[in-house]
């Protein structure tokens, strides 16, 4: 479990393909200052596993599953990626509460700068709309915000100058893909709901 505030904006060192998946290797040196084989670490809001530490860098395998359903397939040497380690039963839940289970992708449609800010506009896919109203928490390759406004086909949030600097929301553009999970809580009401006789 993850809170969706990013830790340290990592760089990926290799990306090896293996048939219908593929291994990354990222430098991260906060992420894996203390993480072991088997921990999870969160990259741009997918949960991976380490499976192997040297120097500051960590190996995950992602899964077909994975590779179709975020943005992980286009990553390459030298891609920024968000870093985040899992929360623990001590630390505030200083964002939401995010699982690191992409729910779909979008599409950065425009970027708006204000004095100290930028409100971003992104696609929405239509299976994830009923998941996003105004003020709810919506979590964008691993960061949480809160949802500004919607419609039918895509959403806005605004960007702090903290994001803009030490996320890679600073600097996607418009046409950049960008990972989405949407409140896990709407998706828990919406089945409980749905199995009411």
């Amino acid at each position: 479990m993850f809170t969706g505030i990013v830790e340290e904006l990592g760089e990926v060192v290799a990306v090896e393909d293996v048939g219908d998946s593929a291994r990354v290797r990222i430098r991260g040196p906060l992420v894996t200052s203390d993480a072991g084989h088997g921990d999870s670490i969160a990259v741009n809001g997918v949960c991976l596993t380490v499976t192997d530490l040297v120097d500051g860098t960590f190996a995950a395998d992602v899964m077909k599953e994975t590779l179709d359903r975020s943005s992980l397939g286009a990553l390459k040497p030298g891609s920024p990626v968000n870093l985040e380690r899992p929360v623990t039963l001590q630390a505030r839940l200083g964002g939401h509460l995010v699982q690191g289970h992409v729910d779909g992708t979008g599409t950065v449609l425009e970027r708006t700068p204000g004095e100290q800010w930028e409100v971003v506009r992104i696609a929405l896919p239509a299976d994830l709309g009923r998941y996003v109203v105004p003020k709810g928490s919506i979590t964008v390759d691993g960061v949480s915000l809160t949802v500004v406004e919607v419609d039918q086909a895509s959403f806005t949030v605004s960007l702090i100058p903290t994001t803009l600097a030490g996320t890679t929301l600073g600097t996607s553009a418009p046409g950049a893909t960008v990972n989405l999970e949407v409140d896990i809580v709407a998706k828990y009401v919406e089945k409980l709901l749905g199995d009411r006789s």
